[in-house]
């Protein structure tokens, strides 16, 4: 499934900077109303702020409502994302939920997503792995890292004065050089 108006990120690991990038895009568009994602495979207890949308065996979508936590969602809403869905998805389950949240979001809206497992099923506008020197719970992306259209490293990120990608026509794109400060 080709989506061109999704901006799909990966990390090599927890505290990779998949957050923080989705951040960085978010804060460099903020004319454009972005909507931002988050999926894990993790059931952890919900927190207060996320309002939900759908629940059933397998799966459970959520809106965040809460700038003020130290939640990625959080995060990413004070960046200035129109909207923030936040789903808890068996990877089984993650092609027809994500068809979903897609419901959720008008055609043609730009779109932020964390989760590594949906570029298995899903060719994104803009593709986007991070890296970080710190080794946490790393993740075997390997046969990711054939297909990212850009790979940052957390501690460079804040060199990069404007990140190399563009939003037209309904479309994500990659633009052809990163400029460094």
């Amino acid at each position: 499934m080709v989506i061109p108006n999704l901006l799909l990120i990966a990390g090599t690991g927890t505290k990779s900077g998949k957050t923080s990038i989705a951040c960085r895009i978010i804060e460099q568009f903020p004319d454009l109303e972005i909507t931002a994602v988050k999926i894990t495979p993790h059931f952890h207890e919900t927190t207060p702020g996320l309002v939900a949308k759908a629940e059933e065996n397998g799966y459970s979508i959520y809106e965040e409502t809460d700038r003020d936590s130290s939640k990625d969602t959080s995060r990413m809403l004070r960046a200035g994302a129109k909207r923030v869905l936040f789903a808890k998805v068996w990877d089984d389950q993650l092609p027809a939920v994500f068809r979903e949240i897609m419901k959720e979001i008008a055609a043609g809206v730009p779109v932020i997503c964390e989760s590594p497992a949906l570029r298995n099923f899903i060719e994104p506008g803009v593709f986007i792995i991070m890296t970080s020197e710190i080794v946490n719970k790393q993740k075997n992306l390997k046969h990711l890292q054939a297909l990212p259209h850009l790979m940052f490293k957390l501690e460079e990120l804040d060199n990069i004065d404007s990140l190399p990608i563009g939003f037209e026509d309904g479309k994500w794109h990659r633009k052809s050089e990163v400029l460094l400060s």
